[in-house]
């Protein structure tokens, strides 16, 4: 069973090229407008989204986000925040006090945000647009916090770039669907032979071409890089450990 809905997004990828042309600020306000009716938990609407077009700003958050190429390339990008300020206004002048030093407040905002995002990239590639997510916005978060004024009680949770695609994406293989539906309890009981085929999937595509790697537990042997390894060696490395004190300091004391 099928849609066209469902077809575009078996399309996606992300697009690191894009064409110098502008995207209109009706555009960015119809892909925006298409996101704010993602599901939002009880209606809070705990996010906001800040569009950046000017140049010196892009090639600025280009510095902060890795020097990714992109995201100076790109003529909008968005920076999709936790917000939790609105709430707090909303509260003065209701004569209440929010209660934001939970974790649970700052996981709502999160969710919030990453569910309007996901329906403003749908709504973008229906357009003909391309997007690509920028995770890299949290390696400097304070200074991404100045660059754009971010209020006390918002966090940037994650980075787009939009714009037109100068080249279709690379569409890469996703794990096979039995790898992550569970039927009514947790079952990783086959997970070995799903995560071995999509390894051998993912070297296919030639992307870790020219890499191989000692194979574990069997000295002298090598065998060739793939998705588990390089996997295993991303989620082996701590990364962003400043995050914490920096929620706090924008007044998400998490308890």
């Amino acid at each position: 069973m099928t849609t066209p809905t469902i077809e575009q997004i078996m399309q996606h990828g992300s697009v690191r090229s894009y064409k110098p042309d502008p995207v209109a600020p009706e555009t960015v306000e119809t892909i925006v407008a298409a996101a704010q009716r993602s599901a939002t938990s009880s209606n809070l609407q705990m996010y906001s989204v800040v569009a950046v077009t000017d140049a010196e700003k892009r090639a600025r958050l280009k510095e902060l986000c890795n020097n990714q190429a992109h995201i100076a390339q790109a003529p909008v990008f968005l920076a999709w925040c936790a917000d939790l300020s609105r709430l707090d206004r909303v509260c003065r002048r209701r004569g209440y006090t929010q209660v934001t030093e939970h974790v649970e407040s700052f996981l709502v905002a999160a969710m919030d945000a990453s569910i309007a995002m996901q329906t403003a990239t749908v709504a973008a590639e229906s357009l003909g647009l391309g997007a690509c997510y920028i995770g890299a916005i949290r390696n400097h978060p304070r200074q991404v916090i100045e660059l754009l004024r971010l209020p006390k009680l918002t966090f940037p949770v994650c980075g787009m770039t939009l714009g037109w695609p100068a080249a279709a994406p690379r569409l890469r293989p996703r794990l096979a669907t039995e790898a992550i539906l569970h039927w009514e309890r947790y079952d990783a009981g086959d997970e070995e032979r799903y995560l071995l085929d999509y390894d051998r999937a993912m070297i296919e595509t030639g992307i870790y071409d020219g890499r191989q790697v000692a194979v574990p537990g069997q000295e002298g042997e090598v065998e060739d890089y793939g998705w588990m390894e390089h996997s295993a060696r991303r989620v082996s490395q701590a990364v962003r450990t400043d995050l914490r004190d920096i929620l706090a300091e924008q007044g998400f004391d998490l308890k």
